[in-house]
């Protein structure tokens, strides 16, 4: 079936914030953590998964952290989605199998530079209220 935990919206917050944050430096995380209110622990468990796959990569000692080992226009919601919860679909059959694959379609076209980008945008939003 179509299963996302919230292992994956978490991290793509966070790898979110580390795109923001990043650059060349090695952001810690407890601060990636801190902003994006998610248990340290917990992110260490996701961070690991994804430095493991080679979309971030971990620097030790006092100014250690993690930084992107891609680009983040290069990975996908879908690949960090896959990696943390599984094939996205697997065993899925008839109507839950298009879903899925409209879910996997739409997934593979956002990258995490387009959350940044999306972020930045629905954070200047003006909201009037009458």
């Amino acid at each position: 079936m179509i299963s996302i935990t919230s292992k994956s919206p978490y991290a793509v917050l966070a790898l979110a914030e580390l795109a923001r944050s990043g650059g060349s430096e090695p952001v810690p995380i407890g601060e990636l953590a801190r902003r994006r209110d998610v248990p340290v622990q917990f992110l260490e468990q996701l961070f690991a998964v994804l430095r493991r796959a080679g979309i971030i990569s971990s620097q030790r000692g006092v100014k250690g952290g993690y930084r992107f080992a891609r680009q983040p226009a290069s990975v996908t919601v879908l690949e960090v989605v896959e990696l943390l919860d599984g094939p996205l679909g697997r065993d899925a059959q008839g109507v839950f199998a298009d879903a899925a694959e409209a879910t996997r379609e739409v997934l593979a076209h956002i990258t995490i530079a387009d959350v940044v980008e999306r972020e930045r945008r629905d954070a200047g939003a003006t909201m009037y209220h009458i």
